[in-house]
This record gives structure tokens, sequence and C-alpha cells, in this order.
């Protein structure tokens, strides 16, 4: 049975159609990367999970429960953590504080302050920093930090690498790398092909709303991947 499982979903944003019949599954354990190019739908998606864009078609499951009509707050608490593009810190709070806002007592686990420092060592030091004066990459790190502060099952992180340099990225998912190895489910969104396939066992690629392509990654070769991502050709799995 997969932990969440998204069905025939369509996402709408005022009149406006961002997502049609979309169906994705995600197995528990696994790292999934979702691909595609900007406006392809790919942050609708991780936020209709989340319930912050309205579904008006379709359902969504996750440990076989329907959370279609659930409220964003009833999501995180059944154990999905989103990390949303742009990071959001709290400018005005530190480091500490961010993380403490992220917890959700009702969900222990492993995931502690002190562990996501020994996850981030880079934050040790800036614990009582304001989130504002941060460098982009220690951003990043945070707002990856305060989504397992609620000890997710399901952890959903929303283009990590955008802005950053190559080598913060690297670390980055050297860290996310250790949240898959404790059993976290981890979902990517990325438009770096590259990086996200590197870590991924298997992708989503959308176009246009709709999924263009999927399969485990070591079964996409380039060619499908650049047809599905761009809509030159048909490329269905």
């Amino acid at each position: 049975m997969s932990l969440l499982r998204v069905e025939s979903i369509s996402s709408y944003y005022g009149d406006l159609r961002a997502l049609t019949d979309i169906d994705v599954a995600v197995e528990a354990g696994e790292t999934l990367a979702v691909i595609g190019a900007n406006g392809a739908g790919k942050s609708t998606l991780l936020r209709s999970i989340m319930g912050l864009t309205p579904v008006r078609k379709g359902e969504i499951y996750f440990d076989d429960m329907p959370i279609t009509r659930l409220r964003t707050f009833e999501r995180v608490r059944l154990g999905l953590a989103l990390v949303p593009e742009g990071r959001h810190v709290f400018p005005s709070l530190s480091v500490a504080e961010n993380l403490q806002i992220g917890a959700d007592k009702s969900r222990p686990g492993t995931w502690t302050t002190e562990s996501i420092f020994e996850l981030f060592p880079i934050l040790q030091p800036r614990r009582d920093a304001s989130a504002g004066v941060l460098s982009g990459g220690e951003q990043q790190a945070l707002a990856i930090g305060r989504g397992l502060a609620a000890n997710p099952r399901l952890l959903m992180l929303d283009e990590v690498s955008l802005g950053l340099a190559p080598i913060v990225v690297r670390g980055l998912y050297a860290a996310l790398a250790q949240v898959a190895a404790s059993g976290t489910t981890v979902v990517i969104v990325e438009q770096d092909v590259q990086q996200a396939m590197r870590v991924a066992g298997r992708a989503y690629c959308l176009l246009e709303g709709r999924v263009s392509l999927t399969g485990r990654t070591s079964d996409l070769d380039l060619r499908r991947i650049a047809a599905a991502y761009f809509g030159i050709v048909s490329a269905e799995a």
C-alpha cells in the first residue's frame, strides 16, 4: 500500500486550472523526484497535497486515509510536512525559535532541535542569530530543519537548489540522504533534473499541469526526459 496516493486530482487558482487529472503514488521509505519546467505544476502539486491549493476533483489518500478535505494543520498532525519554495523562514526570530515553531508536540520522534543541529552543523553556531541575517544556504538548511522538527513521515521539498551555489546544494542533498536513511519518505521538486535523478529512485515529470512521464530513474534516459520536460514528443513510460 502506498503511503501517499494522489488520484485524478485537478487543482485551480480561481478559474485557472493548474493541475489536470494528476495521479501520483509515493511508497513508504522512498525518495521520489518531481521534475518539470517552470510553471509545469510542481509546486501546485505539493500545495494541493498539503491543502494549500483547492482540489476540485479527485482524491488524496495518506496511509489509505482520505485527506482531501482536511485542513493543513490536520495533515501536519498526520505526518506530512512541506518545505516551501523560497524558504519562508521567520526573519525576526532566532534559528532555534524557527525550529521550535516547526515542532509538533503531538508527533514525538527522533528529530529534535539538537538532532537537527547535528544534521546541519552550520546552524549550530547561529542558533541564537536572527534567521534574517543567514545566508541563502543557511536559510534553506533552516527551512528543511523546521520541516523535520514536526517529525514527518513524508517530507516534501520545493526547489531545494534554487538560487544556491553548487557546493551548498551538494551539502544539502547529502543531509537529505541522511534523512531518507532514517526512514523518512521524501518527495523532492526540482528544476535541476540531474540533481533530482541522482537522489531519487523514481520520478514524475509534469508538463502543463499533467504527468508527461513517470518511471524508475535508472530506466529514464535523457532523451525521454527531455521529450517529457519540453513536450517535444510523446514520452509515456
